[in-house]
């Protein structure tokens, strides 16, 4: 059913019953039927195409930093932009770089040519792909403060350029979740600051994750969206949930806003977890949490 992905990407960019696990920074996840690691937008566009015309469902991701996949895995085709196309370039105050890049990497290259506004990004585990597509952000920065244009493939397999008054940018959102759009690259605009300057809010930003973030577990981040007048963490330690377990999920003791893998977790053991949190937060404060990790696969 597969083989004519062969005709067109080499044999060892396609993975056969590839451990979801292995591509997400939960650490958790069932086999997908087929992963593909494209190198260039035509390499996307041509899977696509082969999907759709077999009929065959198909998934798109960045590097998996804020994705559960379920245990028993994906069917049809998980198509990974991270790490692939990673090209990105630098000319005056902008930056243009490809969906695969890591948005921690962008950050570093920015402070090197002492360019400004990308600092708030230096810790964030994900790429510039799945940061776009969720208007990504940390210690009052965020990607709509400044991307200029995104480039992405449109529903018909077409690339299509958004400007930032139509890409629908606000709190974890963005038109590119609302609508079949694939983010390819987009092009950012910083300013010219004085290096130390920018190195000081960097390390002042990795200095708070590092107090702050379970880094040292395997998590998807931060689990819960934040409900318009509350922060999650206090209102789950509130709720005498912080360190509370089911399996190997646990809501993390050092921040309640995560949930991590001490080990061997399953994602239905997250699920589980990630219900009774919901369930908790309803009855205490009449508030239905939304989650802010994307939920893949088999049930």
């Amino acid at each position: 059913m597969y083989s004519e992905l062969f005709d067109f990407l080499p044999r060892e960019r396609i993975r056969i019953n590839e451990p979801m696990k292995d591509h997400s920074s939960f650490k958790i996840g069932g086999p997908v039927d087929i992963l593909v690691l494209p190198e260039s937008v035509e390499e996307i566009q041509r899977t696509i195409h082969y999907c759709r015309e077999k009929d065959i469902p198909y998934f798109i991701f960045g590097l998996g930093s804020n994705l559960l996949v379920r245990d028993k895995g994906i069917r049809g085709v998980a198509i990974k932009v991270g790490n692939n196309l990673r090209n990105f370039s630098i000319f005056n105050e902008e930056i243009f770089a490809e969906a695969g890049v890591r948005l921690a990497e962008l950050s570093q290259a920015a402070a090197d040519y002492n360019l400004g506004g990308l600092e708030f990004a230096e810790g964030i585990p994900g790429s510039l792909g799945g940061a776009v597509v969720m208007n990504a952000g940390a210690y009052g920065g965020e990607m709509k403060d400044v991307l200029k244009e995104v480039r992405a493939i449109t529903p018909d397999g077409k690339l299509s350029s958004f400007k930032p008054e139509e890409m629908k940018l606000r709190y974890r959102g963005s038109i590119f979740q609302e609508e079949e759009l694939i983010v390819v690259s987009a092009l950012m605009q910083l300013r010219r600051e004085k290096a130390e300057d920018i190195r000081a809010r960097m390390q002042d930003f990795a200095k708070r994750r590092r107090e702050k973030q379970p880094l040292e577990y395997p998590s998807a981040g931060s689990t819960f969206r934040r409900p318009s007048g509350f922060f999650v963490g206090p209102m789950i330690e509130e709720m005498g949930l912080k360190g509370f377990k089911v399996g190997g999920a646990e809501v993390s003791r050092k921040h309640a806003g995560f949930i991590i893998n001490t080990g061997n977790a399953s994602a239905s053991e997250v699920l589980e977890l990630i219900a009774i949190v919901k369930a908790k937060a309803k009855e205490h404060y009449g508030i239905e949490l939304e989650t802010e990790i994307k939920v893949v696969g088999e049930e």
